[in-house]
């Protein structure tokens, strides 16, 4: 059972990497990147909360003690990450904002450890730096001159707000059911965003067609590329981090997370045509080292600070020791 939630954030990493493949057919059909966004959080979202109303009814149910949280969820772990990179994207080459986002894993255990004094084992420390390198390595920043300082806060912004999602994963108790936290933030991000995205002014009439992505590559109706990207890279990609976290911890979790980096990089080259050159294969394999090697500890050396019984929800014996 110790390695179940390396699997599911594994898992989770390539179903995550399939949107920005899945993303190019969109804006080869006309849409920006704000307006995918869009459309993928509403349509994840309504479907999510549809299909919860039937089965499962009681998980949307939100405790008023709740509210803030599950508000705070939409606007940072959903909408924030999103919109926050797009707009760094505009004012910085896109391999220093993505290294900027993947810089979450770092942050996550600077915060366990300085905010919630809890020690946390070496093996998350070394994992988390050696998966920046290794990005690094991937998206060649040494190439990458043109910097801008609103675009490095912009872009430091979105990892904090990468890193307060796998916080919050890891923090919410049994009163909190995750599909619907899951659901009720993928809609909220949907209504956050809306005035950004104008919906009203999305070509609509290009889910009717097939595109090739701007790389070239394989000819996609652009309907299939959506629900591609809605179900598997959203639907199925949160549902899995979610319950990754809840048995890794948010430092290890993040770290693995960072996978999706070398996930989105194969299927860009498999589907959308795209150079897949030997820096991104080399800081792959460092990228997989630094996640393998967090993974080696799942747990906190030290035990939480204690809290009273009644705010004490049951652990998994797999959550006794690291953050995701």
């Amino acid at each position: 059972m110790r390695y179940a939630g390396f699997l599911l954030a594994f898992v989770a990493s390539w179903c995550f990497a399939f949107s920005g493949p899945m993303a190019k057919f969109l804006d080869s059909a006309g849409l920006t990147p704000l307006e995918a966004v869009w459309t993928r959080m509403a349509g994840a979202g309504l479907l999510l909360v549809a299909v919860l109303a039937v089965v499962r009814p009681r998980a949307l149910r939100i405790p008023r003690s709740r509210s803030p949280f599950f508000a705070l969820y939409a606007v940072m772990a959903v909408a924030g990450v999103q919109s926050l990179y797009f707009a760094a994207i505009t004012r910085l080459p896109v391999g220093i904002a993505l290294l900027l986002v993947y810089m979450a894993p770092v942050m996550v255990v600077a915060w366990v450890r300085l905010v919630r004094n809890v020690r946390v084992a070496r093996a998350a420390y070394a994992g988390a730096v050696v998966a920046v390198v290794g990005l690094g390595i991937v998206v060649e920043a040494w190439q990458e001159v043109r910097l801008d300082a609103l675009g490095l806060v912009l872009g430091l912004l979105a990892a904090a707000c990468s890193a307060g999602y796998f916080l919050m994963n890891d923090s919410f108790g049994d009163d909190v059911d995750p599909l619907g936290l899951i659901a009720w933030g993928m809609t909220g991000a949907a209504v956050v965003l809306t005035p950004f995205a104008s919906p009203w002014d999305i070509p609509w009439g290009a889910f009717t067609m097939s595109v090739t992505s701007a790389a070239g590559g394989q000819a996609l109706p652009v309907l299939v590329a959506y629900l591609w990207m809605v179900l598997p890279a959203t639907v199925v990609a949160y549902i899995l981090g979610v319950h990754a976290v809840r048995r890794l911890s948010a430092a290890v979790g993040a770290t693995v997370a960072s996978l999706e980096v070398i996930a989105g990089a194969v299927l860009a080259w498999v589907l959308a045509g795209e150079t897949l050159g030997v820096f991104q294969i080399v800081g792959g394999v460092i990228l997989l080292s630094g996640a393998l090697l967090a993974q080696t500890r799942t747990g906190f050396a030290a035990k939480r600070p204690a809290v009273p019984a009644s705010d004490v929800r049951p652990e998994s014996p797999m959550r006794t020791t690291a953050e995701q």
